[in-house]
């Protein structure tokens, strides 16, 4: 669906985006993920045709693409990170919606304008100014009519962005059904836990280049420096923390209440041998698991200082 080739832009002497390279296939939620400065914008923006690459591809549904191919950028939907007041605030917002609609020709619009309405928790305000919305409610607004034209591909800047938490759960639900429908959503957040429960894969931008780009467990994996087991025991007895650190392949144990902490080389599977170490002195684990690194962990490891690391997990940076 979206396809760049070494994709670059340089203001002056400044490289923003340094050739990237994407691969984003049919009916993935994809997350595009990188701190501020980091090129994100800048890629988002050539993307979506806004301004031109200097140098480089980008191909949208196997074709070649500029900001001249109107009939590409029709088939996309765009959420901005800004809503929609300025000029419209006099509007309600059917009226909104009903100008979009006349713009893309959209089929039964009154119909589907309520229906994506009623999705996000709107169809109680639809005869209500914008000006009278509020930031939740203008987000919300600005998914509706991204989608009223049913697009192939959908943007997303920031979605969750002023929602609470009621209002981010009709979002990711709403993303979640688009998705199923078979379209493929493009979406940046800084709300990294959100990220991780919507995305198939997610690409880690950094100071212009593509640091790292993968299936979000495998990434976590990647990004992991070691794993940490969970066993829960009915009771911890004295001197098994320290018989546990004794194992040759244990890097480090603690513990939080009746729970057992240990650290592991993230290569290898070593739930078993930890359960017979335990059964073999009559410790029976209640319960035994992995615990993952989140999406929050794995990003905040870009630094400065682990650059030439992540190139290397990321493939060509």
């Amino acid at each position: 669906m979206i396809v760049t080739k070494d994709l670059t832009k340089q203001y002056g002497n400044f490289i923003a985006v340094d050739k990237v390279n994407l691969n984003i296939q049919p009916g993935e939620i994809y997350g595009f993920l990188g701190p501020n400065g980091a090129g994100k914008t800048s890629t988002i923006m050539m993307l979506l045709g806004i301004i031109s690459p200097t140098s480089g591809e980008i191909e949208l549904f196997g074709e070649r693409y500029t900001p001249s191919r109107l009939d590409l950028r029709k088939r996309i939907g765009v959420v901005p990170e800004k809503h929609p007041v300025g000029m419209w605030a006099w509007m309600t917002a059917v009226e909104y919606l009903k100008f979009f609609a006349d713009m893309f020709v959209v089929e039964n619009a009154e119909d589907r304008i309520m229906n994506l309405l009623s999705q996000v928790n709107l169809a109680d305000v639809a005869n209500k100014k914008i000006s009278e919305f509020s930031r939740g409610m203008l987000q919300k607004l600005s998914i509706v009519r991204a989608l009223l034209h049913d697009p192939d591909i959908l943007f997303l800047d920031e979605p969750i962005s002023g929602l609470d938490p009621i209002g981010i759960k009709q979002v990711r639900d709403l993303i979640i059904s688009e998705n199923r429908e078979g379209r493929t959503i493009f979406v940046s957040s800084h709300l990294l836990s959100e990220m991780e429960k919507i995305c198939h894969r997610v690409a880690i931008i950094f100071r212009g280049k593509l640091m790292a780009e993968d299936r979000m467990d495998k990434l976590l994996l990647k990004l992991s420096r070691d794993r940490e087991i969970h066993i829960d025991l009915e009771e911890i007895p004295e001197g098994i923390v320290e018989n546990i650190r004794k194992l040759d392949f244990v890097i480090d144990v603690s513990t939080e209440k009746n729970r057992l902490k240990i650290k592991v080389p993230k290569e290898g599977d070593y739930r078993k041998n930890l359960s017979e170490f335990l059964i073999k002195r009559n410790l029976i684990p209640i319960q035994l698991k992995e615990r993952s690194i989140s999406l929050e962990e794995a990003f905040v490891t870009i630094t400065q200082d682990n650059v030439e690391m992540l190139a290397g997990v990321g493939g060509e940076a």
